[in-house]
């Protein structure tokens, strides 16, 4: 090989692997921004077990009980108003 071919390959190389890295970096951050605003908002969240209803437990019979676990946003008194 000469340098030449070297170093496009080496350049290759970077480019490929920053394709892979950059992306998930960003994803990363913009998933702890999103996380802080809402925390910022005041936002409260917690995992619950899917509602017959939701998307996650219906099947072409319809509606079944699954309990999948689904997050919901709103403190518990906000809903039992």
């Amino acid at each position: 090989m000469t340098k030449a071919s070297l170093s496009v390959a080496s350049l290759l190389l970077l480019a490929l692997t920053t394709s892979f890295i950059a992306p998930a970096a960003a994803k990363k951050a913009h998933a702890v921004a999103a996380r802080e605003g809402y925390a910022a908002a005041g936002a409260v969240g917690r995992e619950v077990p899917a509602p017959p209803w939701s998307s996650a437990c219906m099947n072409d019979q319809g509606p079944s009980e699954c309990g999948e676990p689904m997050w919901i946003y709103g403190s518990p008194t906000r809903d039992a108003r």
